[in-house]
Protein backbone atom coordinates (compact mmCIF):
# COMPACT_ATOMS: atom_id res chain seq x y z
CA UNK A 1 0.00 0.00 0.00
CA UNK A 2 1.44 2.89 -0.72
CA UNK A 3 1.85 6.38 1.69
CA UNK A 4 0.28 9.46 0.70
CA UNK A 5 0.53 8.83 -3.12
CA UNK A 6 4.24 7.70 -2.86
CA UNK A 7 5.76 4.06 -4.11
CA UNK A 8 5.18 1.20 -2.33
CA UNK A 9 8.55 0.67 -1.33
CA UNK A 10 12.18 1.91 -2.61
CA UNK A 11 13.95 -1.01 -4.06
CA UNK A 12 17.32 -1.53 -4.33
CA UNK A 13 19.46 -2.86 -8.17
CA UNK A 14 20.59 -6.31 -6.87
CA UNK A 15 21.36 -7.44 -10.66
CA UNK A 16 22.06 -8.17 -13.72
CA UNK A 17 21.84 -10.95 -16.13
CA UNK A 18 23.78 -10.78 -19.52
CA UNK A 19 23.51 -13.06 -22.03
CA UNK A 20 26.15 -14.19 -24.45
CA UNK A 21 26.87 -16.06 -27.92
CA UNK A 22 29.96 -17.26 -27.48
CA UNK A 23 30.89 -18.70 -23.37
CA UNK A 24 34.42 -18.55 -24.15
CA UNK A 25 35.21 -15.11 -25.09
CA UNK A 26 32.23 -13.67 -22.19
CA UNK A 27 34.30 -15.64 -20.22
CA UNK A 28 37.81 -14.23 -21.06
CA UNK A 29 36.29 -10.80 -21.50
CA UNK A 30 34.73 -10.82 -17.96
CA UNK A 31 37.36 -12.87 -16.04
CA UNK A 32 39.74 -9.99 -16.86
CA UNK A 33 37.74 -7.25 -16.18
CA UNK A 34 35.09 -7.80 -13.65
CA UNK A 35 38.75 -8.80 -10.50
CA UNK A 36 40.11 -5.72 -11.83
CA UNK A 37 36.93 -3.51 -10.58
CA UNK A 38 35.89 -5.26 -7.39
CA UNK A 39 34.07 -8.16 -8.46
CA UNK A 40 34.48 -11.77 -7.15
CA UNK A 41 33.24 -14.98 -8.92
CA UNK A 42 31.50 -17.39 -6.71
CA UNK A 43 30.28 -19.69 -9.00
CA UNK A 44 30.61 -20.56 -12.85
CA UNK A 45 28.51 -17.41 -14.33
CA UNK A 46 27.98 -15.59 -11.01
CA UNK A 47 29.72 -12.39 -10.34
CA UNK A 48 29.53 -10.27 -6.86
CA UNK A 49 30.44 -6.94 -5.55
CA UNK A 50 30.02 -8.03 -2.05
CA UNK A 51 27.74 -5.32 -1.64
CA UNK A 52 24.59 -6.95 -2.62
CA UNK A 53 25.12 -6.63 -6.52
CA UNK A 54 25.02 -9.57 -8.66
CA UNK A 55 25.83 -10.72 -12.56
CA UNK A 56 24.18 -13.27 -13.56
CA UNK A 57 25.75 -14.40 -16.98
CA UNK A 58 23.78 -17.15 -19.31
CA UNK A 59 23.48 -18.13 -22.80
CA UNK A 60 21.67 -16.12 -25.31
CA UNK A 61 19.00 -18.40 -27.53
CA UNK A 62 20.52 -19.50 -30.81
CA UNK A 63 19.70 -16.67 -33.21
CA UNK A 64 18.95 -13.86 -31.23
CA UNK A 65 19.85 -10.83 -33.16
CA UNK A 66 23.22 -9.39 -31.30
CA UNK A 67 23.36 -6.22 -29.29
CA UNK A 68 22.99 -2.81 -31.60
CA UNK A 69 24.43 0.57 -30.05
CA UNK A 70 21.30 2.29 -30.88
CA UNK A 71 18.53 -0.50 -30.60
CA UNK A 72 16.14 -0.28 -27.94
CA UNK A 73 17.18 -2.21 -24.18
CA UNK A 74 20.07 -1.90 -22.38
CA UNK A 75 22.72 1.07 -23.68
CA UNK A 76 25.28 0.41 -21.34
CA UNK A 77 26.42 -0.13 -17.95
CA UNK A 78 28.04 2.51 -15.69
CA UNK A 79 30.99 2.49 -13.23
CA UNK A 80 32.50 5.87 -11.15
CA UNK A 81 35.93 5.20 -11.31
CA UNK A 82 37.57 7.30 -7.81
CA UNK A 83 39.85 9.24 -10.85
CA UNK A 84 41.12 9.89 -13.72
CA UNK A 85 44.47 7.53 -13.11
CA UNK A 86 42.06 4.59 -12.38
CA UNK A 87 40.19 4.96 -16.05
CA UNK A 88 43.52 4.74 -17.28
CA UNK A 89 45.37 2.39 -14.91
CA UNK A 90 41.98 -0.11 -16.35
CA UNK A 91 42.62 0.09 -19.93
CA UNK A 92 46.39 -0.85 -19.40
CA UNK A 93 45.88 -3.64 -17.14
CA UNK A 94 42.81 -5.04 -19.63
CA UNK A 95 45.23 -4.33 -22.61
CA UNK A 96 48.24 -6.30 -20.58
CA UNK A 97 45.34 -8.77 -20.08
CA UNK A 98 45.00 -9.32 -24.13
CA UNK A 99 41.16 -7.81 -24.20
CA UNK A 100 41.03 -5.11 -27.17
CA UNK A 101 40.34 -1.67 -25.29
CA UNK A 102 39.02 1.64 -27.38
CA UNK A 103 40.86 4.81 -26.37
CA UNK A 104 39.61 6.80 -23.09
CA UNK A 105 37.24 10.22 -23.97
CA UNK A 106 37.24 12.90 -22.89
CA UNK A 107 33.74 14.05 -21.70
CA UNK A 108 33.42 17.70 -20.39
CA UNK A 109 36.04 17.12 -17.59
CA UNK A 110 34.79 13.68 -16.99
CA UNK A 111 37.19 10.58 -17.96
CA UNK A 112 35.50 7.21 -19.17
CA UNK A 113 36.05 4.75 -21.05
CA UNK A 114 33.47 2.43 -23.05
CA UNK A 115 34.47 -0.64 -23.03
CA UNK A 116 32.31 -3.40 -25.19
CA UNK A 117 31.86 -7.25 -24.48
CA UNK A 118 32.17 -9.58 -27.44
CA UNK A 119 29.07 -9.42 -27.87
CA UNK A 120 28.75 -5.13 -28.45
CA UNK A 121 27.45 -4.71 -24.48
CA UNK A 122 29.56 -1.86 -23.26
CA UNK A 123 30.51 -0.88 -19.81
CA UNK A 124 31.16 2.43 -18.97
CA UNK A 125 34.07 3.12 -16.26
CA UNK A 126 34.35 7.21 -16.12
CA UNK A 127 36.06 9.45 -13.04
CA UNK A 128 33.56 12.34 -12.66
CA UNK A 129 35.14 15.75 -11.64
CA UNK A 130 33.19 17.98 -8.98
CA UNK A 131 30.51 19.69 -10.98
CA UNK A 132 29.95 17.08 -13.79
CA UNK A 133 27.45 15.06 -13.36
CA UNK A 134 26.86 11.52 -13.81
CA UNK A 135 23.82 11.35 -15.99
CA UNK A 136 22.38 14.48 -18.01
Amino acid sequence: MADEGGPVARPALDHLTILYTDRAASERHYGALLPLVGFAKTKPGIWTDGRGFWLQFLPADPGAAPYERRGAGLNHWGFSMPSAQAVHALRESLMAAGIEVPTIQDLDGAVALFLPDPDGLRAEFTWYPEGVAVVG
